[in-house]
C-alpha cells in the first residue's frame, strides 16, 4: 500500500512522533472523558469543606441557595409576555423579583464572609458573582437551569422548588449557629416562597382538575420534572459539613415534609406522582451542570460582560 498523502515523513525514514505539550500549571484542564465532572471546584482553594472555617464554610453553604434562586429567576423571566393570561406575566415577574431579591442579599454576604469564593477579586460584588463566573463555578441545582417549557410544566418546576424552600427556609431559621445575615434573609424570604408554593399548587389543582387536554399536560410535566427532584434532597460535601457544625441545614431531612406536601396538592388534582426513573439529576452543587446552564448564562451575563464596571 502506498504511503499516506497526509504524511510529514520523508521517504525512507521513520515517522515523526508528534509533538506533544506539557500543560502549564494553573492552566485550565481539558474537557475530555477522564476530565469532565471532575473540575477544580471554588472551594479548592480553602480545601475540603472539612478543612475550611467556619466563615468559608458558611459562604459556600449560602453561595449554592442563591444560586438556585439566581438562576430560576433568570428562568422565569423568560414567560414575560408569554404566560397564559396577563395577570400571570406579573405573577410569575414577581416570583423571579423575589428570586432576584433573595440571591442579591445571599450574595453580597457570601462576598462579605469569603472573598476567595471568587479569587483574584479584591472587593467581591454580588454582581461579580451573578455576572463573572462560569458555569462549572455555579452551585445550582439542576432543576432551576432546565429550559422553559409549557405553562404546566412551569408549574410542576415551581410548586417542588417552593416546597423545598419554604421546608429549607423554616429550617434554616431554627439553625442556632447559622450565620446571622443568611438567617434574617431566609425569615425574610419564607412569606415569599411560601407564596410561590400556594400559587404554584392552586395552579396544579386547577390544570389536573379540569379539561382532558389540561390534565394530559399536568401529568406529562410531572413526569418530565420528576428525574430532578431527587437531587434537591441529596446531601452534598458543604451541606453535610454545614449541618454537622450547626451552620445549616441537612437536604435530606427536608425531603419527607416537601414531599408530604406535594402529595397533598396532587390529590387535590386527582393526580399521581410519576414513579422514579433509572436516571436522576445530581452534581450541581459540586459544579456539574447540564448544557442548559451555559446557555443560560450567556443570555444573563452578555450585557455585564460587554460593558464591566459599567453603572446605570
Amino acid at each position: 500500500m502506498s504511503e499516506s498523502h497526509l504524511s510529514t515523513a520523508t521517504p525512507g525514514t521513520a515517522p515523526k512522533e508528534p509533538q506533544r505539550f506539557e500543560a502549564q500549571e494553573g492552566a485550565p484542564v481539558p474537557t475530555s472523558p477522564e476530565t469532565v465532572g471532575r473540575a477544580p471546584a471554588p472551594w479548592d482553594a480553602a480545601g475540603d469543606p472539612a478543612s475550611m472555617n467556619d466563615a468559608q464554610l458558611s459562604a459556600r453553604y449560602l453561595l449554592g441557595l442563591s444560586d438556585d434562586a439566581m438562576v430560576y429567576a433568570q428562568r422565569l423571566g423568560e414567560w414575560i409576555s408569554r404566560a397564559p393570561q396577563i395577570e400571570e406575566d406579573m405573577a410569575l415577574g414577581n416570583v423571579a423579583l423575589d428570586l432576584v431579591g433573595q440571591a442579591r442579599t445571599l450574595y453580597t454576604r457570601v462576598g462579605e464572609l469569603d472573598a476567595e469564593v471568587l479569587p483574584g477579586v479584591q472587593e467581591l460584588a454580588e454582581d461579580d458573582l451573578a455576572y463573572f463566573r462560569e458555569e462549572r463555578q455555579f452551585r445550582n441545582h439542576w432543576l432551576v437551569e432546565q429550559p422553559r417549557g409549557d405553562f404546566a410544566h412551569e408549574m410542576a418546576r415551581m410548586l417542588w422548588f417552593a416546597a423545598y424552600q419554604v421546608e429549607l427556609y423554616s429550617a434554616l431559621v431554627r439553625v442556632d449557629g447559622a450565620d446571622e445575615v443568611g438567617v434574617a434573609a431566609a425569615r425574610k424570604a419564607l412569606k415569599e416562597v411560601d407564596y410561590h408554593r400556594d400559587h404554584a399548587a392552586q395552579w396544579v389543582i386547577r390544570l389536573g382538575d379540569g379539561t382532558e387536554e389540561s390534565t394530559r399536560r399536568m401529568a406529562a410535566a410531572l413526569a418530565t420534572v420528576e428525574p430532578f427532584v431527587r437531587e434537591l434532597f441529596t446531601d452534598d460535601p458543604v451541606a453535610t459539613e454545614a449541618a454537622a457544625r450547626g451552620l445549616g441545614v441537612l437536604p435530606s431531612t427536608l425531603a419527607e415534609p416537601a414531599e408530604s406536601f406535594v402529595a397533598g396538592v396532587l390529590r387535590r388534582a386527582g393526580l399521581e406522582r410519576p414513579e422514579p426513573g433509572r436516571w436522576n439529576a445530581g452534581g450541581g452543587r459540586t459544579g456539574t451542570h447540564s448544557e442548559q446552564l451555559g446557555y443560560l448564562l450567556a443570555e444573563m451575563q452578555s450585557v455585564a460582560r460587554a460593558h464591566p464596571g459599567a453603572s446605570w
